[in-house]
């Protein structure tokens, strides 16, 4: 279950004023600005909807910042009951058909939102006005500057700055996905009652992951502009008994993985799909180290990705020396 990317952005540091910032609105900085401080000091509890590939689903939040710890509780009201319980952004424990898809992904930074640095790939600005969930809202638009990254709009609550809808859209106008909030109290500061998990709620074990050569390893030929290695790993895979290394990439606002791991001549097809906003390629290279499956997996083209897996290299122990 997936509600808004940048719920659980924070702010970055400062950096100086691109030349191509020109055609971006110091207003919409000011409200991206403040919506990452309602996401770092703002608790709230209420109802949204999500939308994705027409189908609809709507869920409970409840997330409290308290003590520097912010907890966040998740409950699918549709359909079998799917729950899940994060702690400063740590899945804790998943229920429902979210068990089977929530693995062990490597620890990584917080999704940090930084304005100035967005204004390089993204043109910022503000729409105008609406209402939603009964809140008057600013609309902050961004609009990608290439065909590497989708667009946003997002309705920020007048009075706290938190997102009271987004949509993340295409270029060719056509909507990937929409979160959207139907009541909203900020008020109320949710109790640990509220935040406690249900006992369907299963807990999700973190294993540790070796971050000795996953980044040196594996190279890039070509990433999109402004996307930066964050992450990167290896863990063991149980089911195949193989080390995959995983490399986690980020513009500032969109991410996305690639996993790297050994296969066998009868491995499957190379594999493209895309669900709302998140696709998945797997393409098959012959590598010095052998044949190996190459997985992108994130909220890009379909294009973009394609090209990312193709671009992966072996790095030989020489070069990284």
């Amino acid at each position: 279950m997936r509600a808004l990317p940048l719920l659980t952005l924070l702010l970055g540091s400062c950096m100086m004023v691109p030349a191509l910032a020109a055609n971006s609105s110091p207003e919409a900085s000011e409200w991206l600005n403040k919506l990452a401080q309602a996401e770092r000091e703002q608790s709230y509890q209420g109802s949204f909807v999500y939308e994705r590939n027409g189908s609809f689903s709507s869920h409970d939040i409840w997330h409290r910042v308290q003590d520097g710890k912010v907890s966040e509780r998740l409950l699918q009201l549709d359909g079998a009951t799917q729950e899940i319980v994060r702690v400063d952004g740590k899945v804790q424990c998943v229920s429902g058909s979210l068990v089977s898809r929530v693995g062990t992904p490597p620890d990584s930074a917080p999704r940090v939102l930084d304005p100035l640095k967005l204004m390089s790939w993204y043109d910022l600005s503000v729409a105008g006005k609406s209402r939603v969930a009964g809140r008057d809202a600013v609309i902050v638009t961004l609009t990608p500057r290439d065909q590497h990254r989708y667009a946003f709009e997002l309705h920020l609550d007048r009075r706290t700055g938190l997102p009271l809808r987004s949509l993340m859209i295409n270029d060719k106008g056509q909507l990937l996905e929409r979160f959207q909030m139907t009541r909203l109290d900020t008020d109320d500061l949710p109790s640990d009652d509220d935040l406690r998990a249900s006992s369907s709620c299963k807990p999700v074990e973190h294993v540790a992951a070796a971050h000795s050569d996953a980044a040196s390893a594996w190279r890039s030929d070509w990433l999109p502009p402004g996307f930066e290695l964050i992450n990167s790993s290896v863990r063991r895979d149980p089911v195949r008994d193989s080390m995959v290394s995983s490399l986690m990439y980020d513009d500032g606002l969109a991410r996305f993985s690639v996993f790297l791991e050994p296969v066998s001549d009868d491995a499957g097809p190379d594999t493209r799909a895309q669900l709302g906003p998140t696709v998945a390629v797997s393409r098959r290279l012959n590598t010095p180290k052998g044949k190996v499956m190459v997985t992108v997996v994130g909220e890009i083209p379909l294009g973009t990705a394609e090209r990312v897996a193709l671009s992966m290299r072996a790095q030989d122990a020489q070069a990284r020396q």
